[in-house]
C-alpha cells in the first residue's frame, strides 16, 4: 500500500476543492467572470473527490493488500550464451540441445500447417472474387436486355 491507503491523489484534490470552496464567498461579487469560473470549478472538484475515492475503494477491494500484486516477481533465469571458439556465434545450451530441435520440429510443423491453411483460404477467395465478377456480368447483361425491351417496346410504340 502506498501513502494514506494508495488516497493521495483524493487528499490532493479534496484539498483543492475545499480551498475553492472557501475561496468562493470572499470572490462573490468581485467580477461575473469569476462567478462563473467557481460556480463551475467547485461542484466539478468536489465530483472528482468522490469519482477517485470511489475508484481507489474499488482498486482496493479486487487488490488487497496481501495479494500476489504486491510481491515482487522472481527474476528471469540467466540466460546461458556458449560462444563458439573465435567465431563470435552464439551455440545453444548443452542440456537443452534436444528439447530445443523438439520444439523447432513442432514449431516448423504448425507453421506448415499454417501456410497450407492460407493456401486454401486464398484459393476460396479467389474463387469467390470469380464468382463475384460472374454476377456483376450477369446483372449487366440483364441490365442490357431490359432496356433493349424497353427501346424495343418505345420504338413499337412510334
Amino acid at each position: 500500500m502506498g501513502y494514506l491507503k494508495n488516497h493521495l491523489a483524493t487528499l490532493v484534490m479534496g484539498v483543492f476543492a475545499a480551498v475553492l470552496t472557501g475561496l468562493w464567498p470572499y470572490f462573490n461579487d468581485f467580477a461575473p467572470v469569476l462567478d462563473f469560473v467557481f460556480l463551475m470549478a467547485v461542484p466539478i472538484s468536489w465530483f472528482l473527490v468522490v469519482i477517485l475515492w470511489l475508484a481507489q475503494v474499488s482498486t482496493n477491494y479486487m487488490h488487497p493488500s496481501g495479494s500476489s500484486h504486491d510481491h515482487p516477481h522472481e527474476p528471469n533465469p540467466a540466460l546461458v550464451h556458449l560462444v563458439g571458439v573465435g567465431t563470435g556465434q552464439e551455440g545453444t545450451p548443452p542440456g537443452n540441445s534436444e528439447e530445443v530441435l523438439a520444439a523447432r520440429a513442432q514449431l516448423s510443423r504448425e507453421l506448415e500447417d499454417l501456410r497450407q491453411s492460407v493456401k486454401l483460404k486464398d484459393g476460396e477467395i479467389d474463387g469467390l472474387k470469380r464468382q463475384i465478377a460472374a454476377l456483376e456480368t450477369q446483372v449487366q447483361i440483364e441490365s442490357l436486355r431490359t432496356e433493349l425491351a424497353n427501346l424495343r417496346s418505345a420504338a413499337s410504340s412510334d
